[in-house]
């Protein structure tokens, strides 16, 4: 039986352009597709926008133009975006097509009937950035959403809800059976705390405006936008044969700001529309977001001090090259965690990776051909060196961890190790010398060198097929051989040695892959409109100031021994169960952690300075102390520590407090 391989990215919100936060998910679902269609498996990618909702309806309504032009407009500049990113979505969904508008309402009818939506009224607080509702505990000071800065709103107004409190047992003994539901593994805590800390019912249709999906039987209410838009993933499916077939996804992508959508609300409304459980989504992965500067990468906040440019998919890849941002984005990046985003750091990964590496390898061995007629060499199994073995050897594992990697999905691991082969075949052409053969006239053991070098190129040009298509396909036409078109049912990954036959006509180009030297580095720069400290202007010379005499300071007096009653009321000690712990980019010193302390406003984030003493995983599950009453510690960059853990020893050697016995997260320390 064929297998089947079904991703999706979330449809993205058109209130404004593309940038390369968004092309980072996209490019990422459309690397799993191709590596899964090598494998000869049937692939669906699924791909599109979300156009509905009072953020839109305002939008729109200050461009003085209709909600539907508006959105007609947007939505093109995304589906325009990804041929230029070499992404090739097999459908491209809009939340406005009539195809969608009607698979939602059948979704609503359904779990009408199910008897989990009834009418009622809400007033509370409501973010129009985030189309959500919000607490006054999740909020920042002065009634702020924590994601977006902005003021809440307050609503009041008659809704209907969906009976969520009544899943959270269902979801909870769900993500039990089925643990890779959430990736990675410290999303699923996070989910499973935010469950167990109980679901309330949630409102699904608004009065106050009316761009969206019309409520069946009641069209002065339109659905709340979250509920329009998740059935996107099913929609674009029903009434064909796809549905059948593909259904349910095998890997859905979705940024961690919109994880609880995906993992909780989701999956209630499918076993409300009477979805058994085998027929829920496979695995929501959950990634982290692209940083600059320290600060999310996102439509509203370009990066401070790499220019404007840099933030523009369209203008990066036209500055450098479709394939060097695709390869960037998942060599960089470890899918899950956040990663730091700049320019320079993308030019400086593709000449060391690309250019001098794998493209290094390629116009190395190429010349050596003529000695051949300009043929692949044909070395007989006699001629064969130990050396030689060694690098089938080795080719063969690559391509097996790589695979493994693609298939987790890690593409960050399966482009390391498809790199790390192709270093190790300039290691081998090194040691193995050819221009010494050659110039011995010892063509024998040349054929046996050059056929090996070019064989490895081969298989380095199919493992980074899922990243760099068009680079690959340039790679293997200088290597005679067609682009790689994959079918169904047919393994094209290079688990086998051999792919490049003997006396295959060779066709040496250009260097596939452009060097990036000091010119053109510069060059992008300026495209890019890319500040670095190398490109700032001198600041002009000052004189020195006069130094001042030091003034003495007045010792200050030790504090006076404290009663327990004063400490007590002084102090919050709290345990905690850390949920998830993660690197923070560029600060080697800081791990992000998410503590629960069993309060009702959820998880706590914790930044602690411990990352030279723990790894983040071994933190996962422990139990710690927190300093639970110290006011927000904002480190910059939109990290923003809620309490303190104790801990005691230098930087590297730090010893974590905690308690032989587990208690319940939130129990006093005294």
């Amino acid at each position: 039986m064929t297998q089947r391989f079904y991703v999706t990215t979330p449809i993205y919100y058109v209130n404004s352009s593309p940038h390369v936060g968004t092309a980072y998910t996209t490019v990422v679902a459309d690397a799993l597709a191709r590596f899964h269609a090598l494998r000869g498996e049937r692939t669906f990618f699924l791909t599109g926008t979300d156009e509905h909702g009072l953020k839109l309806e305002r939008e729109a309504q200050r461009k003085a133009m209709s909600p539907q032009a508006f959105v007609d407009e947007m939505s093109e500049r995304f589906r325009d975006l990804w041929p230029k990113l070499l992404c090739r979505p097999d459908d491209f969904i809009r939340t406005t097509e009539r195809r969608h508008e009607e698979g939602v309402q059948r979704a609503w009818q359904r779990c009408v009937d199910s008897g989990d939506i009834y009418l009622g009224s809400y007033e509370g607080l409501y973010c129009v950035a985030c189309e959500d509702h919000k607490t006054e505990k999740e909020l920042l000071e002065g009634n702020l959403c924590p994601v977006h800065g902005r003021p809440v709103e307050r609503v009041t107004e008659q809704s209907y809800f969906f009976k969520l409190s009544a899943y959270g047992d269902r979801l909870l003994e769900f993500y039990k059976r089925n643990p890779t539901f959430v990736r990675p593994e410290t999303r699923l805590n996070e989910v499973v705390s935010f469950v167990e800390g109980g679901l309330r019912d949630l409102s699904i249709s608004r009065t106050s405006f009316s761009w969206g999906i019309p409520v069946p039987g009641d069209p002065k209410h339109v659905m709340y936008v979250w509920f329009d838009a998740l059935f996107n993933y099913l929609t674009a499916l029903a009434g064909t044969e796809r549905e059948g077939a593909l259904w349910p996804p095998d890997v859905q992508l979705v940024g961690k700001d919109i994880l609880r959508f995906h993992a909780v609300y989701w999956p209630a409304f499918l076993m409300s529309a009477g979805y058994a459980d085998d027929k829920l989504p496979r695995t929501i992965w959950s990634h982290g977001w692209l940083l600059t500067d320290g600060q999310k990468l996102s439509k509203s906040r370009e990066g401070p001090s790499h220019g404007r440019g840099t933030t523009d998919p369209v203008r990066v890849a036209d500055a450098v090259g479709a394939d060097v941002l695709r390869y960037f984005l998942l060599r960089e990046v470890s899918l899950g965690q956040d990663g730091e985003w700049s320019v320079p750091s993308l030019v400086s990964r593709a000449r060391s990776d690309l250019a001098e590496t794998v493209g290094n390898l390629l116009n190395r061995a190429l010349p050596f051909a003529k000695h051949f007629d300009g043929r692949v060499p044909h070395a007989p199994a006699e001629t064969l060196s130990d050396a030689d073995r060694a690098l089938e050897a080795l080719a063969a594992t690559a391509a097996r961890d790589a695979a493994a990697a693609w298939a987790e999905p890690a593409p960050h691991r399966a482009l390391e190790a498809t790199i790390e082969l192709a270093r190790a075949g300039n290691r081998y052409f090194d040691e193995s010398a050819p221009w010494r053969l050659a110039k011995a006239g010892d063509l024998a053991r040349l054929a046996a060198v050059v056929s090996h070098v070019l064989e490895l190129v081969r298989v380095v040009s199919v493992m980074l097929w899922p990243a760099t298509p068009s680079k690959s396909d340039a790679i293997r036409a200088q290597l005679g051989l067609d682009p790689l078109a994959p079918r169904v049912d047919a393994d094209l990954w290079p688990l086998a040695w051999g792919g490049l036959a003997a006396h295959t006509a060779l066709a040496p180009g250009q260097p596939v892959f452009a060097k990036f030297d000091a010119q053109q580095q510069a060059q992008i720069f300026k495209e890019l409109d890319v500040t670095t400290e190398e490109t700032k202007p001198e600041a002009p010379a000052k004189a020195p100031k006069a130094a001042k005499p030091a003034e003495a300071k007045p010792a200050e007096a030790p504090p006076g021994p404290l009663t327990y009653e004063q400490l007590m009321a002084t102090v919050d000690l709290r345990l905690a169960k850390v949920l998830a712990a993660e690197r923070i980019p560029r600060k080697d010193k800081l791990l992000k952690l998410s503590v629960d302390l069993g309060e009702a406003a959820g998880p706590r984030t914790i930044i602690a300075g411990i990352a030279l003493a723990y790894a983040p995983e071994a933190l996962v599950g422990k139990q710690v102390i927190v300093v639970a009453n110290l006011p927000p510690r904002d480190f910059g960059g939109g990290l923003v520590s809620h309490g303190m853990l104790l801990a005691a020893g230098p930087s590297d050697g730090l010893s974590l407090a905690t308690f032989e016995k587990d208690h319940a997260p939130g129990t006093r320390v005294k």
